[in-house]
C-alpha cells in the first residue's frame, strides 16, 4: 500500500507541478486570473500559480514595430496620393491590454490606418512634403490618445513614403525648373548691377587720373597677346593721338580765320 501511495503522489506531482510553475522572461509580464477574476500581474522570474484555478496570460512589453501599408487619400487641396507609415508602440499596462481590448495589436493597427487617412485629408500637399515632422507629431498624438485606455504607449509615428501621381510629379518638376530659372535670372541681374557699380567707381578714379586709362589699356593688350596667337598688337600711345588731334584743331581754326 505504501508503494501505491508513493506512486500516486508522484503521479499527481508530475501533473500538478508543470501546471503550477511558470517562467516569465525579462521582457514579459504575466497577468493572472483566478476563477475568471483579475488577481494581479507577475514580474519576470519563476512564479507559482494554483493549477487549474489560476490562468496566466503573458504580455510582451518590448517595443513593437508595426508597418502601416499604403493608404490612398485626397488631401485638402484635392490631390490624390498614397502614403505608408510605421508605428512604434509598447505595452505599458499589461492588465489594461488584456482586459480593455480583445487584441491590442489588431486594434492599434486599425487605429493607425484610419488616423493616417484622416490626417492626410486635413493636410495640404506642400505641408505633407515640407513639414513632415509636424504631420508625424499629429499622427503620434492622435493614435496615442486613442490607444491610451488600452495601456498602449505610441512613441513614434513616421511617414515613410509619399507616392504622387505621374501628372503631379511632372507639374512639380516643371515648377521646380521654373523656380531655378527665376533664381538664376535674379542672380545674373544682381551680378550685372554690382559690375555696373564697380565700373562707375572705376570711371571716377580714371577720370581723376588720366594716366590710369593708359595703364589699363596696356594691361588689356598684354592679356590679348597670348603665346598661341598669331596677331601682333602694337600699342599706340594716347599722347601721340592727342597731339595729332590738337594740331588738327589748330589747322581747322586757321583755315576758318583765312576764309
Amino acid at each position: 500500500m505504501a508503494w501505491i501511495v508513493v506512486v500516486i503522489v508522484a503521479f499527481v506531482l508530475l501533473i500538478i507541478l508543470p501546471a503550477s510553475i511558470k517562467i516569465i522572461y525579462q521582457y514579459e509580464s504575466g497577468v493572472v486570473f483566478r476563477l475568471g477574476r483579475l488577481v494581479g500581474t507577475k514580474t519576470p522570474g519563476i512564479r507559482f500559480i494554483i493549477p487549474y484555478v489560476d490562468r496566466m496570460r503573458k504580455i510582451d512589453t518590448r517595443v513593437v514595430t508595426m508597418d502601416v501599408p499604403s493608404q490612398e487619400a485626397i488631401t485638402r487641396d484635392n490631390v490624390t496620393l498614397k502614403v505608408n507609415a510605421v508605428v512604434y508602440f509598447r505595452v505599458m499596462h499589461p492588465e489594461a491590454a488584456v482586459i480593455e481590448v480583445y487584441d491590442y495589436r489588431l486594434a492599434t493597427y486599425q487605429i493607425a490606418q484610419t488616423t493616417l487617412r484622416s490626417v492626410l485629408g486635413q493636410s495640404e500637399l506642400d505641408e505633407l512634403l515640407a513639414q513632415r515632422e509636424k504631420v508625424n507629431q499629429t499622427l503620434q498624438r492622435i493614435i496615442d490618445e486613442q490607444t491610451e485606455p488600452w495601456g498602449i504607449k505610441v512613441s513614434v509615428v513616421e511617414v515613410k513614403d509619399v507616392e504622387l501621381p505621374s501628372t503631379m510629379q511632372r507639374a512639380m518638376a516643371a515648377q521646380a525648373e521654373a523656380e531655378r530659372e527665376r533664381r538664376a535670372k535674379i542672380i545674373h541681374a544682381e551680378g550685372e548691377f554690382q559690375a555696373a557699380e564697380k565700373l562707375a567707381q572705376a570711371g571716377k578714379v580714371i577720370g581723376q587720373e588720366p594716366t590710369t586709362l593708359q595703364l589699363r589699356y596696356l594691361q588689356t593688350l598684354t592679356e590679348i597677346a597670348t603665346e598661341k596667337t598669331n596677331t601682333l598688337v602694337f600699342p599706340l600711345p594716347l599722347d601721340l593721338i592727342s597731339a595729332f588731334l590738337g594740331n588738327r584743331r589748330i589747322g581747322g581754326e586757321g583755315r576758318s580765320e583765312r576764309e
